[in-house]
C-alpha cells in the first residue's frame, strides 16, 4: 500500500519517517552487515542502525501516547524530533548508530528551538539537513572522508540547491546521499580493496528514501525491496570476502568517519561505549583525555547526556575518565578478537563454526553480566527503566553463535519480547527454548544445573525445573504513594516483593529484608542466593547471613553483587 504523502513536515511524519526507516533497515540489514568488511569478525552496522532507529521509533510512540493518554490531540513537531533524537542517543549502538543518533539530533535543535514552528517547510528541512550533517561532523574527533559524514554532507548540500516543499527537498537529499555513496569507495582505499561502499552511509541512503516515502508517498526507485541487489551499486569491482565481521567505527567499520588504518595495521584493542550524564565544560576535558587514551573518538548529546564512543587499548582508564567526567552507565566493552566482555561468555568459535549450545540472558547489572559471563552465558544488560528490544536479543543470540540456544529473559515484562527475539532466530535455522524466569536469581538457578553435555530436551528441562523451584524477591523504595497487596505505601517507603507482589511495606531496609527472607523461608529452603544493587551496604547482606545460620538449619547463603540493578536487593531461595 503506498504512504499517504505528508505536505510538511510535522509530528505525524516524524512518526512515519521513523517508522518506515526502521522496516526499510530491517530488509536491509544483513546486506549492510555483510559489507562491513574490516577488520575484525561479526558485521553488525545494519544491526546497529536497526536497533538505534528501533529506539528512536519507541520514543516517539510514547510521546504520542502519551498525549493520548492526557487528551491532547497530538503532539507538537518539538515534542516529536526531541523524542526522536532522545531515543536515538539512549539507544545508540556502534558508531554507526553513534552518529546516526547526532544527525537526527541536528535536526532536532533546528525543529525544536525556541521559535519552533507548528511544521517545516522545505525551507526548515532544508536548514535541518545541513545543521545534522554539520553537528555529525562535528561530534567525531578525525573525520575521513568516504565515510558516513561525507554521504551526510553531500545529502545536505543537494537539499539546499533545491527549492520548493518538503517532498522536492528529500528527494533532492536522497539523490546527493545515493550519489555519494556510489562514489566513497574512490575516497576510501580500504572501500576499494573489499569492493564495497560504506555500510553506514548505505544505511543512511535507506533512512532518507523513508523521509522521501514519507513526504512523497512513493520509494525512490532503485532502492531494493528487500535488502536485494540495488542499482546503486553497493559493491563495485571485486567480491567481498567470505566472512562475518564486526563494526569497529574508524579502525575499518568506514560508517563512523573516523581514522582508518591500512589493512593489516593493527589497532586498539577495545571498543568502550557508554552514556554519561555530565556538564560541557566536563565532557570538552573527557575528549581530550579520551582522544589521547585511543582512536575513533565520537561523542555526540548534550543538554546533559552524551553518548560517549572510542577505541582504546585500556579500557578501564575510558570508563575511569568518564567517571571523573561525570556519571556513566549502559557500560559496553567489546574486545575485537574476543567479543563483547558484556554480552559474551566464553571465546567465540572460530568464524564460521558453530557451537552446538550457548545460553543468552538478560541481566540488569554488570555484577551479574560477569557472574553469568563466568558461566558461559552471553548476556543482555538491562537497565531501569530501559528493557532491550528484541532486535538487541536477536543480536546476542547472533553473537553466541550457536545451533541450539537456551533463552532467560530474567523478568515476565520481556517474556514477549523474548519470544519474538526466539522466533526470527528460528527462522535464521537456530533452535532456541525460551525458559520463562521472571527474575535474574531464577536465572542463576538454571544456570547452575545446565550442563551443555546433555540432550537438548533434557538440558531445558533441568533448566526450568530448577528455575520453577527457585522463588525470588526484591527489595526496592517506592516512588510514589500507591495501593499494593501489602497495604497503602508512600514515596520513600522500603518495598518487599515476593513473586512480584508486594508483600511487606517497611521504613528500614535492613528489617524488611529480614522480613521477606523469613517469610520465604517459611516454605522452607535449601539455598539462599542474596544479590546487593549498587549503592546497598555489605552489612545488609551479613545480618541476613547471620539470620539464615542462626535460625535455618541446614540452610545456606551466597551473595553477589549485582551492580545498578535497579533494586536494591534481590533474594532467591531455592
Amino acid at each position: 500500500m503506498a504512504q499517504v504523502p505528508q505536505t510538511f513536515f510535522d509530528a505525524l511524519a516524524v512518526r512515519s519517517w521513523c517508522g518506515l526507516a526502521l522496516e526499510a533497515l530491517g530488509r536491509a540489514r544483513e546486506e549492510i552487515d555483510a559489507i562491513n568488511v574490516y577488520p575484525v569478525a561479526d558485521g553488525d552496522t545494519g544491526t546497529n542502525l536497526y536497533l538505534t532507529v528501533e529506539s528512536a521509533t519507541a520514543a516517539v510512540e510514547a510521546v504520542f501516547e502519551g498525549h493520548r493518554a492526557g487528551g491532547d490531540r497530538r503532539p507538537t513537531l518539538a515534542d516529536a524530533v526531541r523524542a526522536m533524537a532522545h531515543g536515538a542517543l539512549i539507544g545508540a549502538r556502534g558508531n554507526s548508530g553513534t552518529i546516526l543518533a547526532q544527525l537526527l539530533r541536528g535536526m532536532a535543535q533546528e525543529l525544536a528551538g525556541d521559535e519552533a514552528p507548528a511544521h517545516a517547510d522545505g525551507e526548515g528541512l532544508r536548514t535541518a539537513l545541513r545543521h545534522a550533517a554539520d553537528s555529525a561532523r562535528q561530534a567525531v574527533a578525525h573525520p575521513v572522508e568516504g565515510t558516513v559524514l561525507t554521504v551526510a554532507s553531500a545529502a545536505a548540500d543537494a537539499a539546499g540547491r533545491t527549492e520548493g516543499d518538503c517532498g522536492a527537498v528529500a528527494r533532492a537529499a536522497h539523490e546527493g546521499a545515493r550519489a555519494a555513496l556510489a562514489e566513497t569507495p574512490a575516497r576510501l582505499a580500504v572501500l576499494k580493496r573489499a569492493g564495497v561502499v560504506d555500510a553506514g552511509g548505505r544505511g543512511l541512503v535507506a533512512v532518507l528514501a523513508a523521509l522521501v516515502e514519507t513526504l512523497t508517498g512513493e520509494a525512490p526507485r532503485g532502492m531494493p525491496a528487500a535488502g536485494g541487489p540495488w542499482s546503486g551499486s553497493v559493491r563495485t569491482a571485486g567480491p567481498v570476502p567470505h566472512a562475518r565481521v564486526e563494526e569497529a567505527g574508524g579502525l575499518g567499520e568506514c560508517a563512523d568517519g573516523g581514522a582508518v588504518p591500512e589493512a593489516g595495521a593493527g589497532g586498539p584493542a577495545f571498543e568502550v561505549i557508554y552514556l554519561l550524564e555530565a556538564g560541557d565544560a566536563a565532557v570538552a576535558r573527557l575528549r581530550d583525555r579520551l582522544d589521547a587514551l585511543g582512536d575513533s573518538l565520537v561523542v555526540v548529546g548534550g543538554d546533559g547526556l552524551w553518548n560517549v564512543h572510542v577505541h582504546v587499548d585500556d579500557a578501564g582508564a575510558a570508563v575511569e575518565a568518564g567517571v571523573e567526567a561525570g556519571r556513566p552507565y549502559r557500560i559496553r566493552i567489546t574486545h575485537f578478537g574476543a567479543g563483547d566482555v558484556h554480552t559474551t561468555g566464553a571465546e567465540p568459535a572460530a568464524p564460521g563454526e558453530r557451537a552446538q549450545r550457548a545460553v543468552v540472558a538478560v541481566v540488569p547489572g554488570e555484577g551479574l553480566a560477569g557472574l553469568y559471563a563466568e558461566a558461559g552465558a552471553t548476556t543482555v544488560l538491562a537497565r531501569p527503566g530501559e528493557p532491550p528490544a528484541s532486535g538487541e536479543l536477536v543480536q546476542a543470540v547472533r553473537r553466541a553463535h550457536a545451533r541450539e540456544v537456551v533463552l532467560l529473559p530474567n523478568d515476565a515484562d520481556l517474556r514477549h519480547t523474548a519470544a519474538a527475539a526466539a522466533e526470527q532466530v528460528r527462522a535464521e535455522g537456530v533452535r532456541v527454548a525460551l525458559i520463562p524466569t521472571r527474575s535474574a536469581v531464577q536465572g542463576i538457578a538454571a544456570l547452575a544445573v545446565h550442563e551443555p553435555e546433555r540432550r537438548f530436551d533434557e538440558d531445558v528441562v533441568s533448566m526450568t525445573s530448577a528455575a520453577g523451584a527457585t522463588r525470588y524477591a526484591e527489595v526496592t523504595v517506592a516512588e510514589r504513594q500507591s495501593w499494593t497487596m501489602a497495604g497503602i505505601c508512600q514515596a520513600g517507603d522500603v518495598l518487599g516483593l515476593v513473586d512480584g507482589d508486594v508483600a511487606v511495606i517497611g521504613q528500614d531496609l535492613t528489617a524488611t529484608a529480614e522480613a521477606v527472607l523469613d517469610r520465604m523461608l517459611a516454605a522452607g529452603g535449601e539455598l539462599v542466593t542474596l544479590v546487593l544493587g549498587d549503592g546497598t551496604p555489605d552489612s545488609v547482606a551479613a545480618h541476613l547471613e547471620t539470620r539464615v545460620r542462626e535460625g535455618y538449619l541446614a540452610v545456606d547463603t551466597v551473595v553477589y553483587h549485582g551492580g545498578r540493578q535497579g533494586a536494591l536487593l534481590l533474594i532467591g531461595v531455592e
